[in-house]
């Protein structure tokens, strides 16, 4: 059976891998630490959501949790709920951007995000059978209004644009054109119908091949000029990621640097902590503003905790999560409005504003096939190999070159090792390429085996 516990969340295929049972003893392990105070629940869009929320919201309020439903909702909405309501935790039931087969459960205990040790924890409590029975609360609540009137307070009126919004048939489906027009943007719809089994195209905006449409839309639409182009948004709508006016998608790592340059403006010397794998135009558009870069892994929980507890102002991650301070987290409808701000007060087009942030040669993630002992192995001889070069071991091993990085880390959630490269030439790139490969013989061997390229994205 597939492992379902991941370090920031628990996730896995319906039915093979996690079904009601699992929602149960997770809602009777969860409310075992909660007994008696406030948990609120929502679910995505998923065929499989209403049954695995049922059936955790009974376990949670057997072992004595008061249960806020807020229903189906936004993971954004869902943070802004426990906030509002100061709630002790919260579960959310989702797969945020993975396929419709997919589902899962994001927990929220206390105020910092969840940490591998209590998704381990929560593991060895769901078989334990040891809980102890109490009577919780229940309450059906709509967060939504709530949400909507925060955003709307936030921004107030935009600059009018065409925005076109791939909502991938998820949770953002209607919220996000109905916020965009109340704030003076003419949407163009796309895939805004909301169904949980994403008939549009797959939940994750993060792999420029899954919005195709969106790019031909924008272009056929003519969506520049003034426009901000076009937003996507993943399953549970926490992640997003911008499509110019000219039908480029942008990677979030370098959309980011506009935010950087706007939060940095507003607070100097603020830190902005982000992803290992981003570019390394975060780091030094960071310093160039005057901010304090963090580097941390890759994944939400990771980023979300550093940015609390080191007081960022501002956190990226490339798969399209963006967050705030001002929030407290992540959250893909705020980051669009951030951006239209931003552009209103450029006075520039997302295309021209974009062209400001420096673009280096990079490969996107290359994932290979690998037993984990294997992968474990292969970055241990790189490590060993290029111990002469600065070297990050945050997860893997990240070797600095001087005008370029490479990375090598260990997937945790498939039997994979992931590698990704970064030069300021393409010529350099390859350089970096030929080193790395020939520090490890066991990755030379696997590329080889493989037929695996590297590709620039």
């Amino acid at each position: 059976m597939t492992n379902i516990f991941h370090d920031c969340d628990i996730r896995g295929v319906y039915g093979r891998d996690l079904d009601e049972d699992t929602a149960y003893r997770l809602g009777r392990a969860t409310g075992a630490r909660l007994a008696g105070r406030d948990v609120v629940v929502g679910g995505d869009l998923r065929p499989s959501t209403p049954s695995l929320k049922t059936a955790l919201v009974r376990g949670l309020m057997e072992s004595g949790a008061r249960v806020i439903n807020l229903g189906q909702v936004p993971t954004p909405a869902f943070y802004h709920a426990k906030a509002e309501r100061n709630a002790a935790g919260g579960v959310m039931v989702t797969a945020s951007h993975n396929p419709a087969p997919y589902n899962g459960f994001k927990l929220i205990l206390g105020d910092l995000p969840i940490t591998p040790e209590d998704v381990q924890a929560l593991a060895q409590e769901m078989v334990a059978d040891e809980w102890p029975t109490g009577r919780g609360d229940y309450e059906a609540w709509d967060p939504l209004p709530g949400y909507q009137s925060f955003l709307e307070s936030a921004f107030g009126t935009l600059s009018p644009r065409r925005v076109v919004v791939d909502a991938g048939n998820g949770s953002l489906s209607l919220l996000a054109p109905a916020v965009l027009r109340r704030m003076g943007q003419q949407v163009i719809e796309l895939f805004c119908e909301p169904d949980g089994s994403f008939p549009g195209r797959d939940p994750n905006p993060a792999v420029p091949a899954h919005l195709a449409e969106l790019r031909r839309v924008v272009v056929a639409e003519g969506a520049d000029g003034d426009q901000i182009a076009g937003v996507a948004y993943d399953g549970d709508g926490d992640r997003v990621i911008f499509c110019d006016g000219r039908g480029q998608v942008q990677p979030a790592d370098r959309t980011l640097v506009l935010f950087i340059r706007h939060l940095l403006a507003q607070h100097p010397g603020g830190k902005v902590v982000y992803d290992l794998k981003s570019s390394s135009v975060v780091e030094e558009e960071t310093r160039a503003a005057g901010g304090v870069p963090l580097r941390e892994k890759s994944g939400h929980a990771f980023i979300k905790r550093r940015l609390l507890t080191e007081g960022a102002v501002l956190g990226g991650e490339l798969s399209g999560h963006y967050f705030f301070r001002a929030l407290g987290g992540d959250d893909a409808l705020y980051a669009t409005l951030l951006l239209l701000r931003i552009l209103d007060e450029l006075g520039t087009t997302y295309a021209e504003a974009m062209d400001t942030v420096p673009a280096y040669a990079i490969t996107p993630d290359l994932r290979l096939l690998c037993p984990p002992e294997e992968a474990r192995r292969i970055i241990e001889e790189l490590a060993a190999a290029l111990a002469h070069r600065p070297l990050d071991r945050l997860d893997g091993v990240r070797v600095d070159f001087g005008d370029g990085w490479a990375l090598a880390r260990l997937s945790v959630t498939e039997p994979l090792i992931t590698l990704r490269f970064e030069a300021r030439t393409e010529a350099r790139l390859a350089e970096i390429q030929r080193e790395v490969r020939a520090a490890s013989p066991r990755l030379d061997a696997l590329f080889a085996a493989t037929d695996a390229a590297p590709r620039r994205r």
